[in-house]
């Protein structure tokens, strides 16, 4: 059965940080308590892939590894994207990895974020999509 939410996931082969997101979001989405969510990868290599990024327009391509949560709207049975509650506002554990207007995350490649997305911060991610 397909779920409710699609996490998308923006990424390369051959990209480390990529491989490590892939990783531990699908830790995430293994647990028995049964997240409503499914992982949708896109190779930014491909045609296809890169067509998903563009759509997805707010991710900033110098910040791949990325992730964008969509939500299938009951009516057409499309999916569309989660918009974030609260635009612009300061993120603790996000921080600048946050998407502005989608609930999502890119990587932060200063010195601040380090070029890491932690489980804490996918987790809350995915968290803040089940309650918008």
């Amino acid at each position: 059965m397909e779920k409710d939410y699609r996490v998308l996931v923006f990424g390369k082969p051959g990209c480390d940080k990529c491989k490590v997101l892939n990783q531990r979001l699908d830790q995430l989405l293994a647990q028995p308590e049964g997240l409503p969510f499914e992982k949708v990868y896109h190779d930014l290599t491909t045609r296809d892939g890169l067509v998903a990024f563009s759509n997805a327009e707010c991710v900033n391509p110098q910040q791949v590894p990325a992730l964008m949560v969509t939500r299938r709207n009951p009516s057409t049975g499309r999916f569309q994207p989660v918009m974030t509650r609260t635009p612009g506002h300061a993120d603790p554990v996000c921080r600048r990895s946050r998407l502005y207007q989608y609930v999502g995350l890119q990587t932060d490649y200063t010195g601040e974020g380090r070029g890491v997305l932690t489980p804490k911060m996918i987790s809350k991610v995915l968290q803040e999509a089940l309650e918008s």
